[in-house]
């Protein structure tokens, strides 16, 4: 085998184990939302190649706000989508949208961005 096919299947087995660890083993970071004056649960997401955090944790049958905040231009961040709640928002580059919903079912709620390969979780309690 030449010192090429080395390099190119090396370069191949590294690429493959990033991929492994980027969207399967990577920490999850996680925050729970805090209560506003009003009593909604608010929390800020960021959105830039992913979602942080990425476990957002919640109370049940209390309304939240999730206060977005995309800081970049990849079409696959531009919509976020909550299917065990009906929502589907496209978020516009450097700004901030709010999508409030209030969870009536407990559990773990998976957030994805349009194209499936952004990945959060809301873990209702």
């Amino acid at each position: 085998m030449s010192i090429d096919r080395v390099v190119v299947l090396a370069g191949g087995l590294v690429a493959i184990a990033w991929i492994n660890w980027y969207f399967f083993l990577s920490r999850r970071t996680e925050a729970s939302a805090t209560a506003t004056a009003s009593g909604v649960q608010e929390i800020r997401v960021t959105v830039a190649g992913g979602y942080s955090p990425r476990v957002i944790r919640v109370k049940t049958g209390r309304p939240v706000r999730l206060m977005l905040e995309r800081t970049e231009n990849n079409p696959c961040s531009e919509e976020i989508v909550i299917p065990d709640f009906g929502i589907r928002r496209f978020l516009p580059a450097n700004a901030v949208t709010a999508v409030e919903f209030t969870p009536s079912v407990g559990g773990t709620h998976e957030i994805t961005c349009g194209m499936g390969m952004l990945h959060g979780q809301v873990v209702v309690e």
